[in-house]
């Protein structure tokens, strides 16, 4: 399994950005692709997931800023009213049977 992960970069504040990952290889089709970040000396959180059933789950600090949606195998994060809290090495996740598979980390700057 491999995760592909485009997107980031650096926004001011109020700002928006996307984030696009690619899942490939062999994995069970019930499974849930995400979005996890992890801000300088924090622990890695979940920010947003959706099944591939279509259910989503959303951190509450994000709810009603970000969006996120997928198309068979990739997962998007629409990241709009940004702010400097939202700075962070955002990681984008598979679960499937239970195995957590991580892509490589984007960086997102927001600026004040």
């Amino acid at each position: 399994v491999q995760l592909q992960a485009s997107g980031g970069g650096l926004v001011q504040a109020g700002g928006s950005l996307r984030l696009s990952c690619a899942a490939s290889g062999n994995f069970f089709r019930i499974n849930r692709l995400g979005w996890y970040r992890q801000a300088p000396g924090s622990q890695r959180e979940l920010v947003a997931d959706v099944a591939s059933s279509g259910s989503t789950n959303y951190a509450d600090s994000v709810m009603g800023r970000f969006t996120i949606s997928r198309d068979k195998n990739t997962v998007y994060l629409e990241m709009n009213s940004l702010n400097s809290e939202d700075t962070a090495v955002y990681f984008c996740n598979l679960k499937v049977l239970k195995q957590n598979f991580w892509g490589q980390g984007t960086l997102v700057t927001v600026s004040s």
